[in-house]
């Protein structure tokens, strides 16, 4: 999300910066890039297709579908079957791919899950899926409710939602996931337009001798085996800090002190 420009929309201030943190990603074991055609529109796609392709098999891109931009920056829903049908294959161009890794249907608006039936928009991915278009289908910015009528409707393999220290509403859908093997995957883990800051976090990053948003990252990966993260950057650098907190073990009192941030 933060390869395009400011507020994204339109092209990065460095292409070529951007261009190094997703060649830097995959070098690194990066094995999971989250992408979608809003995006700029289309810049973060075109980006990730001069960067990588073809990528790896080992690489899973994935992408959404459920909403368009506007002139203003804006994120209209775009959820009918014929507006999901060519935002699927807008991303397979851009991306110049013949098949989606993995297509997350969005949900909800820019204030989060909204209720509503999701039943449709799956049915119209399954379609696709089943013409060879998508290999693995998934939900973002849902409900627990829509994650159940999106689960009668097709096999998906991962829910994706504003999750962090100091966002946990999804505690239990997460546990429930987990229980099903199905990856949950935290969108704004580090708190996005406004960066997590706690005294307790800051007080773990310190004696850890780490920044605070690498142990924010290692905070969400001891909470569930079944968390994917997605940390959004546009430099080398904050990407390598990014990779950081995976090799962060944080222990019992560590644990108890961060939890308290989302008390």
């Amino acid at each position: 999300m933060q390869l395009a420009g400011p507020w994204v929309m339109g092209p990065p201030a460095d292409r070529d910066g951007a261009i190094a943190v997703l060649r830097e990603a995959v070098s690194r074991g990066i094995t999971h890039i989250d992408t979608s055609e809003a995006y700029g529109p289309r810049v973060t796609n075109e980006l990730i297709r001069e960067a990588l392709h073809p990528h790896p098999e080992s690489v899973q891109v994935a992408t959404k579908v459920g909403a368009n931009r506007d002139a203003e920056g804006g994120w209209p829903t775009a959820r009918t079957p014929d507006d999901l049908r060519r935002q699927v294959h807008s991303n397979l161009e851009s991306l110049g791919v013949e098949r989606l890794d993995l297509v997350n249907m969005r949900m909800g608006d820019a204030t989060g899950p909204q209720p509503g039936s999701i039943t449709e928009a799956m049915e119209t991915l399954v379609d696709l899926q089943r013409e060879g278009l998508i290999a693995q289908l998934g939900v973002s910015n849902v409900t627990a409710e829509q994650v159940t009528e999106a689960r009668k409707a097709a096999p998906i393999v991962c829910v994706q939602n504003l999750y962090n220290l100091a966002n946990r509403w999804d505690d239990a859908l997460i546990d429930e996931l987990a229980a099903d093997g199905i990856a949950y995957v935290p969108f704004f883990p580090l708190g996005g337009f406004t960066p997590l800051q706690a005294d307790a976090l800051t007080a773990v990053a310190t004696r850890l001798a780490a920044t605070p948003m690498a142990v924010a990252l290692a905070w969400l990966l001891q909470r569930s085996d079944n968390i994917l993260l997605i940390p959004g950057t546009s430099r080398v650098a904050h990407l390598r800090e990014n990779i950081a907190g995976a090799a962060i073990s944080l222990t019992e009192h560590d644990v108890a002190v961060l939890d308290s941030i989302g008390v």
